[in-house]
């Protein structure tokens, strides 16, 4: 077989290969096998026909068909390999010239991944902000303490902020009841803000026996996104009565035995807490600075994948109906013009992401162990809220353990970058960053995670994104997460 590559852009190949008949022979042979089995000739057993008869009966075009649609994903395979390319996803194959006894030629067109050079990540230096933990927040830490403690008594008097209620609620649409968004007796707590939006303004001042009815958009279920009347009927208001913060309180709280040791514990998870904030920022601004300081073509199928990817997931959401959809950004203040803008310019970060990170993980040498792996699927099981043999099982049917690999050794080469870059408060003293660190961990890279059209050197097709950038993402790698060079079918065109 002889193949060369035309360089077609910084991001886009050309394959031409040719291969003689010669080495086709073991192609022809499992396609005489199989057709012989497909078709049932008189005289023969099904499989014992002859290659000679069954050209006869079919043709020697169907015969070199099969041969060729066979043949082109394995050669193709061979000539990726020889020729050193770094494919993003499935080749355009062209067949260019089938010689019956002489030669099978095609090309094959592809993204691969661009050359560029990445700066020196020494030089980077960002500024995180302090962790000082303050009084206050210590006090507030123990209220909510407090909180998770107490008890709820009725009161007759109008609800206010932090009050409990018990409401009834119900909705129309177009003034048709909705059975779905009606329900009894819920108790839900003013100013949590955790049901449908307009909600606390409408039960703020009632008294029990009290109802109102409000406009609000619904966001779930058969008329999410639709505008519905919401009546509310409280039957009841409830005030919340906190414990004593004292060492009785301590004990029944924690394992401390007095307050002022669990006021230090608590003080102790702020401030830990915060630690991880600051190393989350200064994961980010380094991650800014590497992408601000590198300069990547980005091949074109990988970037009209993501933005397809981002288009699809915003309007799944309203059933794909797309007047739906212009209608809730024209509430949101936004044209479509400006969220297919805003919506290229993210896929384009999170690809230039994913490139940039592979890089440096491609020259740092790094791997992913089968432990970091492991713990990766059982903290994104954990994300997901199901076990993790259930997590790994649909990963691999869904074909995305590369995907998750891919995630894993992108982290620890930010971490390596962040570790060599310079990171101070607002102090100007220099933050440790060891504690995060030290076994190249790091908080995960939403932008990485995310998206799901770059995997480890492959161009995947999301089924979904995380809000998503993923680089948190979209699907032909292995389950090592290696670079996968077969396309799954032979497209030719003649």
């Amino acid at each position: 077989m002889k193949s060369t590559v035309e360089q077609l852009s910084p991001t886009r190949v050309k394959i031409n290969v040719e291969v003689p008949f010669d080495e086709l022979k073991p192609n022809f042979d499992r396609a005489y096998r199989k057709l012989a089995q497909q078709v049932r000739i008189p005289g023969f057993r099904p499989g014992k026909a002859p290659a000679r008869i069954l050209e006869s009966r079919l043709g020697r075009g169907v015969v070199l068909d099969e041969v060729v649609n066979e043949a082109i994903p394995a050669k193709y395979s061979e000539a990726v390999t020889a020729e050193e390319v770094r494919p993003l996803g499935r080749p355009e194959i062209e067949v260019t010239e089938i010689k019956d006894g002489e030669q099978l030629a095609f090309t094959a067109e592809v993204d691969v991944r661009p050359v560029f050079d990445l700066p020196d990540a020494s030089a980077f230096a960002v500024t995180v902000d302090d962790v000082a933990v303050t009084d206050e927040e210590v006090v507030e830490q123990l209220d909510a303490l407090r909180a998770r403690f107490g008890t709820l008594t009725g009161v007759d008097r109008p609800a206010g902020k932090d009050d409990f209620v018990v409401v009834d609620l119900s909705a129309t649409v177009d003034g048709k009841d909705i059975e779905e968004a009606a329900t009894t007796g819920l108790s839900y707590q003013i100013g949590s803000g955790g049901l449908i939006d307009g909600i606390d303004e409408a039960l703020t001042g009632l008294s029990a026996d009290e109802s109102t009815t409000f406009t609000t958009t619904l966001v779930a279920g058969e008329h999410a996104n639709s505008e519905a009347a919401v009546t509310a009927k409280v039957t009841a208001v409830k005030e919340r009565e906190l414990p004593e913060a004292d060492d009785e309180f301590a004990q029944l709280a924690s394992e401390f035995d007095t307050l002022d040791e669990l006021r230090d514990d608590l003080k102790d998870r702020l401030g830990k807490a915060k630690r991880m904030q600051q190393a989350a920022q200064a994961r980010d601004k380094v991650l800014e600075a590497l992408l601000d300081a590198t300069e990547v073509p980005l091949p074109g199928s990988v970037l009209e994948a993501e933005l397809e990817v981002r288009t699809h997931d915003a309007i799944h959401a309203f059933d794909h109906d797309e007047a739906r959809f212009a209608e809730w950004l024209t509430e949101q203040g936004q044209t479509r013009e400006e969220f297919d803008a805003e919506a290229k310019k993210d896929a384009e970060r999170s690809v230039k992401t994913q490139l940039v990170l592979d890089a440096v993980a491609d020259a740092e040498e790094v791997s992913v162990s089968d432990m970091e792996l492991t713990q990766q699927i059982v903290s994104q099981a954990q994300r997901f809220g199901i076990a993790p043999e259930e997590f790994l099982q649909r990963t691999q049917q869904a074909g995305q353990l590369g995907a998750v690999y891919a995630d894993v050794r992108r982290g620890k080469a930010l971490a390596g970058v962040v570790r060599q870059a310079t990171v101070t408060d607002e102090a100007g003293t220099e933050v440790d960053l060891s504690e995060f660190l030290g076994g190249d961990d790091i908080p995960e890279i939403e932008d990485v995670e995310d998206s799901q059209v770059v995997e480890d050197s492959e161009v995947v097709e999301a089924e979904d994104a995380t809000d998503a950038e993923a680089v948190d993402a979209p699907e032909a790698t292995d389950e090592a997460g290696s670079e996968s060079t077969e396309p799954e079918s032979a497209p030719a065109k003649a």
